[in-house]
């Protein structure tokens, strides 16, 4: 069991909810897959008749919801965005996203920064969406963060860990702090080698829903997903520059050889 903040939770795995061919695969996707958490857009639900039937379907899912402020560009954007999916969504969970660079939609870590301070000051509970930056995840803790969401990988890239050292680092300087991997990841295996690292749990969203089985593809992360954490739990061969045996030579039998003169054979 993993305890999220207030909440207790199953799956590691944390899924994303858009751009799926349709809402029966995406329903299908979280249920087969057992997801409990998955993250929503104000801007995807918005006012539409459309939106609201997306919403009331993943409503009547066992799930927990995180709002995210994707598409935001400033720290007042992202505030307002914040505090009217409170209000909708019912949840002071939010996750964090104000965009600095269109080009490869690297999070705004000053921005970041702020925005994160104002939200926890409002009662909010800040999955802040972040860079693998070391100094940028301490300023974070200090104002306040119970989790950091650094990315593997640009958003959507399925380049998965580009810098496994950060991530370690990351991991080893923050052991009592929730860390999610989120964005980049775009294989089942990536998925697990995040896992198998420490990290808390895994979100992605590309990977599964432009999937040609989406369906699949969630069953395969989410397994990958327990697979990796139980590799942690279990504690993980140690990587050698050299070869040991698996066999103990101590105890080998051997073998001498015993000739008569109508047979020859070997006895131990």
């Amino acid at each position: 069991m993993w305890n999220l903040l207030d909440k207790k939770i199953k799956k590691r795995f944390l899924l994303g909810t858009s751009q799926y061919p349709s809402p029966e695969i995406i329903k299908k996707s979280i249920e087969d897959s057992g997801v409990e958490i998955v993250t929503v857009s104000l801007r995807r639900i918005g006012g539409q008749q459309e939106g609201r039937g997306f919403w009331d379907m993943l409503k009547a899912l066992p799930l927990h919801f995180l709002p995210n402020t994707a598409g935001c560009h400033s720290v007042k954007e992202a505030v307002t965005t914040a505090q009217m999916a409170r209000e909708i969504f019912q949840t002071n969970w939010i996750k964090l996203e104000i965009i600095g660079d269109d080009y490869n939609l690297q999070p705004d870590p000053f921005a970041l920064l702020e925005g994160a301070r104002i939200l926890l000051e409002e009662g909010f509970e800040v999955f802040p969406y972040m860079t693998d930056d070391l100094v940028l995840a301490e300023k974070l803790v200090s104002v306040g963060c119970k989790i950091l969401m650094p990315w593997a990988s640009p958003i959507g890239s399925g380049q998965g860990i580009l810098n496994p050292f950060a991530l370690k680092t990351l991991r080893k300087r923050f052991p009592d702090v929730q860390l999610i991997v989120d964005a980049g990841i775009g294989r089942p295996s990536q998925a697990a080698q995040a896992m198998e690292m420490g990290y808390d749990g895994v979100l992605l969203n590309s990977a599964v829903s432009q999937a040609l089985d989406p369906i699949g593809m969630a069953c395969s992360f989410s397994k990958a997903v327990e697979a990796g954490r139980l590799g942690f739990e279990s504690g993980l061969m140690e990587v050698r520059d050299f070869a040991k045996p698996s066999t103990p030579v101590v105890g080998t039998p051997f073998w001498h050889e015993v000739k008569n003169e109508k047979t020859s054979m070997f006895t131990p």
